[in-house]
């Protein structure tokens, strides 16, 4: 019994023993803890991203640095107040935040990356003690300056400041490197993009223009170094603001210029055209006979090809200047479908472009053992083809370098947080596509479609040679499979100028809504009126230009000064300032009304100055 007892006064003691641990731990954590706030590390191994900027170092995209409200949750002492309060300064709902008290045990995220304002609101109540167990954590992010103008090239990053589209996720790991152990921080390269803001700037005016008037699914503008193929413009509309990407639309994120595929219509013409020279199929004076339609019995079926009138005896310069369908269709039958194919490959339709940017599609031009008897005829005017924008431009550039493809670019530089240069992008031929005879052929051809009786007369500018080729292609109706009798892809070609070629233009208008949707009516004013823009921007000189000639000397009259004599001098022209040698001539009096610079004055110039002379002088 004794040994029992023992045993049992011993238990008792244990027992005791750890029930007070246990109630001083829970005084610590619900009575102490809650008055003391969490404290913060600064954060280690930062990565400042590097910026994005245009081809002159104008920002796009920045750092930035902002605060998330983050919770301690044993420390607030009102959680349905404390939610309260937070959902009437974040614009959140207090219920959600209370669910999540009332779940979580320890840290958690309230809203990140919050705005200056939200930010100063809770700053102010967390030092006055309104908002225990709150705190404010930095937190870094990116900044867009420029807003939706150059969405679509920047792309943006999401919450934990990685790069989720464009630039920002084709260049992640440049702009933002490995942390370095040895450094608390650790800096981003800087991209120089290749397009120029105010020619950007430029072409998303005229593209937002005629995507309101128009009423338009979508409106593309491109423009092109022709010599380098850089990228000095990249509009679509629409777009959004990478600043709020979260709130974007679908579409307005469709980065189409790369990702959007579509018949091109007849600007295409001048990609078949150039082929069927190249093979040897035609020449500058091969002839056709247009009597308003392409007709002709295949085996399987019957193809006719309507034109847009009859244009009767056409050749390849007449073709481009009408957009004559049927003599394009009558000239594919010169060459063969596998010659007309490669060629086609060789200008890169089928293929992608390389440009770094998510998504691009590789268009369709199927392989030759799928072509029907309509195949050759109907790509050959530009349907039965599907191309991206970036495609066409970067075709282009084969007519105006003499034969020769080049790599389209869009990234101009790179360079580091110290400012030495890592990479530079330069001119880069791709490979030679047709002869330069060809090429030129093709720009004088394009040049007569900007006559009085051309498709692209609408594109005509005194004292400037403009080769342009324009482009209406139906689209197809997905319903039924089949062209649309109300739905176009409207578009035009512009290089320029002819005798030497500085600058590519692409235009496109899908779907316009109105009685107006040929591409010689609606695209190529457009494209007009960007160019009158940037003419003078790129230094293209008009022959109608005035050229002042001037030594290269100025001669600078120096400042009259009036000294007191006998009569009063001539005082027009003269400032303020340079009349105050009159208040030192004694005897006379001066009065001045007005500002700036002598218009007239009383007495008139050569009187005498006597005792008592009153001067008046009216300025302006």
């Amino acid at each position: 019994m004794p040994n029992q007892k023992t045993r049992f006064i011993i238990f008792a003691a244990l027992t005791g023993v750890f029930i007070l641990l246990i109630l001083l731990r829970y005084v610590e954590i619900m009575i102490i803890s809650p008055s003391v706030q969490p404290v913060y590390s600064p954060q280690k191994n930062v990565i400042e991203r590097g910026p994005i900027l245009d081809r002159n170092g104008r920002i796009l995209a920045i750092q930035t640095r902002l605060n998330s409200v983050t919770a301690w949750i044993p420390s607030i002492k009102d959680k349905k107040k404390t939610a309260r309060i937070l959902a009437e300064e974040l614009g959140l709902k207090a219920s959600d935040i209370l669910e999540s008290f009332n779940k979580r045990s320890g840290f958690l995220y309230i809203k990140r990356k919050i705005t200056p304002t939200e930010n100063k609101s809770i700053e102010k109540m967390i030092n006055d003690g309104d908002l225990p167990g709150i705190t404010l954590e930095p937190e870094y992010g990116r900044n867009y300056p420029e807003r939706q103008l150059t969405a679509h090239l920047t792309g943006f990053t999401g919450i934990d400041n990685i790069g989720l589209d464009g630039i920002e996720l084709m260049y992640n790991d440049i702009l933002s490197p490995q942390p370095e152990a040895d450094q608390e921080t650790t800096y981003g390269n800087q991209i120089f993009l290749t397009i120029d803001l105010n020619i950007q700037y430029m072409a998303e005016k005229v593209a937002r223009a005629a995507y309101k008037k128009y009423k338009a699914d979508d409106v593309m503008i491109l423009m092109m170094d022709a010599k380098t193929g850089e990228f000095l413009a990249y509009t679509s509309i629409p777009e959004f603001d990478p600043n709020t990407f979260t709130t974007a639309s679908e579409s307005g994120k469709e980065n189409r210029p790369v990702t959007y595929a579509y018949e091109p219509g007849s600007v295409f013409k001048i990609f078949s055209l150039a082929s069927m020279m190249e093979i040897g199929g035609i020449t500058r004076n091969s002839h056709f006979y247009c009597n308003g339609k392409y007709e002709k019995q295949f085996p399987d079926e019957t193809v006719v090809i309507n034109c847009l009138g009859i244009h009767g005896d056409v050749t390849p310069q007449t073709i481009i200047q009408y957009s004559c369908n049927s003599g394009a269709a009558y000239a594919s039958e010169t060459v063969s479908i596998l010659d007309f194919y490669l060629k086609l490959s060789d200008f890169g339709f089928g293929s992608r472009t390389g440009l770094p940017l998510p998504g691009e599609t590789i268009g369709i031009l199927k392989k030759p053992e799928n072509w029907s008897g309509r195949t050759k005829p109907t790509i050959a005017i530009g349907q039965e083809i599907s191309v991206s924008a970036v495609q066409m431009i970067t075709a282009a550039t084969a007519i105006s370098n003499g034969g020769t493809l080049l790599k389209p670019h869009i990234i101009k530089k790179i360079v580091s947080p110290e400012g030495k240069l890592i990479r530079e992008v330069v001119r880069t031929p791709v490979r030679n596509v047709i002869g330069s005879s060809v090429a030129q052929a093709i720009l004088e051809d394009m040049e007569t479609a900007t006559r009085p009786t051309g498709t692209a007369r609408r594109l005509q500018i005194e004292g400037l040679r403009i080769s342009a080729k324009t482009g209406t292609a139906q689209r197809i109706d997905p319903e039924t499979g089949k062209y649309s009798k109300n739905a176009f892809v409207a578009s035009t070609m512009a290089i320029l100028p002819t005798n030497d070629p500085r600058v590519i233009i692409y235009a496109v208008i899908d779907n316009p809504k109105g009685p107006e949707f040929y591409g010689g009516r609606i695209v190529a004013p457009m494209v007009k009126e960007l160019v009158e823009e940037i003419v003078p921007i790129l230094g293209i000189r008009k022959t109608t230009d005035k050229v002042i000639e001037h030594p290269g000397k100025v001669r600078i009259a120096l400042p009259r000064h009036i000294e007191p004599g006998s009569s009063l001098p001539d005082l027009t022209g003269l400032s303020k300032r340079e009349l105050l040698p009159l208040f030192s001539i004694k005897g006379i009096s001066v009065e001045m009304e007005g500002e700036g610079w002598v218009v007239s004055q009383t007495p008139s110039p050569g009187t005498a100055l006597k005792e008592g002379t009153v001067v008046k002088l009216k300025l302006k």
